[in-house]
């Protein structure tokens, strides 16, 4: 991590804390002290209190990390949910997860591009939402249950992508972030 601050690099710390409220408290403050952390997150399901004890964490400093919160993993689909005891469809636990991160005072969550949309009427604007799961049309699934292309996750509501495994499982990483970056692009401007 250090070496991709040096290179001047803004990091996502994709840890996603789900602990008691004073252990993630510490945890976020110690991630708000490491250069260049522009993103780090929560699970939603730690619920208000703990997301809460990470928003006062670094709500003192001048500038600090935005807080995400995680709602529903894009590996689950509704049976997986049901399995872990989460009733209801991925869509709506998003949205509501979404909703608490917001009166948590989160800046954002991490939710799926299928969730974009609603999430964005029901928490605003200014409300972050990063969207993990990001495939090219043409890319394989993986683990990912709910997944959205580049362009359908932009026009859909997503401030940020995650892109992972469709470039570094590529054979030339380097010219499928090319062509998804040039997808991100055309999509943006639209």
């Amino acid at each position: 991590m250090k070496t991709l601050a040096g290179l001047g690099f803004d990091i996502f710390l994709d840890l996603k804390f789900h602990d008691i409220p004073n252990t993630v408290a510490g945890a976020i403050a110690a991630v708000a002290e490491l250069p260049r952390v522009r993103l780090v997150n929560v699970h939603a399901l730690g619920g208000l209190e703990m997301m809460r004890a990470a928003r006062d964490a670094v709500s003192g400093l001048r500038t600090r990390p935005a807080l995400l919160a995680v709602t529903i993993l894009t590996s689950m689909d509704a049976g997986e949910m049901r399995r872990v005891g989460i009733s209801g469809t991925p869509a709506k636990r998003a949205v509501q997860l979404a909703r608490l991160a917001k009166q948590a005072g989160m800046d954002g969550v991490v939710a799926s591009g299928n969730e974009a949309m609603a999430i964005r009427r029901a928490c605003g604007e200014k409300f972050l939402i990063v969207v993990p799961g990001v495939r090219p049309a043409s890319a394989a699934l993986n683990d990912q249950a709910r997944v959205t292309t580049p362009t359908q996750a932009i026009q859909w509501g997503a401030n940020y992508l995650v892109v992972g495994r469709p470039i570094t499982g590529a054979q030339d990483p380097r010219a499928a972030a090319l062509k998804i970056s040039r997808e991100i692009a055309a999509a943006s401007r639209s």
